[in-house]
């Protein structure tokens, strides 16, 4: 990884100072903390999820109920890097600030499980996740494991075990609602905090893309370390654009030693 130590040493230690100041931290996390762990971006050239395909013919709900098998071959190889990927130190960071005290909640835009499986507790998953699959014919809920080997060895659509019905992973997909409860969770704990801190992500999808205007409206703080520029840099009290698996163990780091 690159050493942005001197570079940012300034910058880091005024983010860790806003950490300790502040009585109510909440992370927005986006697909850029889960990239240093081999999971790839929705629109990066080159290596972008929607570089070679049409999000709206594959990844949309309309989609999915015309022609689910393409949904899931799109699906197959991504839900392959899933499986072996694992929690980068952008991850653990965070993990170990929210066990510290310093960190009420991690509300992320990723469905990759990583948060939790760092040691996380408090996360909300706005765009779902995939630990469960839900049969679109009877509505019945069930683990995703199993159905996901089967997947996985065969390449076919996943069916339920009861009626025959297509199994839609509980991620979601462009057309469908935002799960009403986690999106009411995030939004208690935006409305309390005084420090918002943004990793990872390029604040471009609604309605994740508002919840740090919402912090800043009440007189809350942000820091924001992404590598690209977003739309809320310019009000942001800390900007650091780099690699938020670099950064954020030496934010903090540096909340412990401070």
């Amino acid at each position: 990884m690159v050493n942005y130590t001197d570079e940012y040493a300034d910058r880091i230690e005024r983010a860790a100072a806003l950490v300790r100041e502040a009585h109510y931290t909440v992370a927005l996390t986006g697909a850029g903390i889960s990239t240093p762990s081999g999971i790839p971006d929705f629109r990066s050239p080159g290596t972008g999820l929607w570089e070679h395909v049409n999000p709206m013919e594959v990844a949309s709900i309309y989609a999915f109920r015309r022609n689910p098998q393409a949904f899931y071959d799109w699906m197959r190889p991504l839900a392959l890097t899933l499986r072996t990927a694992e929690p980068n130190p952008g991850h653990r960071a965070l993990a170990e600030l929210e066990a510290g005290g310093w960190m009420k909640a991690i509300i992320t835009q990723n469905i990759d499980d990583l948060h939790q499986r760092a040691g996380a507790r408090e996360v909300l998953e706005l765009h779902g996740h995939l630990r469960e699959a839900t049969c679109l014919n009877c509505y019945r809920v069930v683990p995703i494991g199993k159905l996901m080997d089967g997947f996985l060895a065969s390449g076919e659509v996943a069916r339920c075990e009861v009626c025959g019905g297509v199994m839609k992973p509980n991620v979601v997909l462009y057309g469908e609602q935002l799960p009403v409860r986690v999106v009411n969770a995030a939004v208690a704990h935006v409305r309390r905090a005084d420090l918002m801190l943004v990793a990872g992500s390029s604040l471009e999808v609604v309605p994740a893309s508002q919840l740090p205007l919402m912090v800043h409206e009440h007189g809350g703080r942000l820091i924001v370390v992404n590598l690209a520029p977003t739309y809320v840099d310019e009000i942001a009290d800390v900007v650091i654009h780099a690699d938020v698996a670099d950064i954020l163990p030496r934010v903090a780091r540096a909340c412990v030693g401070g």
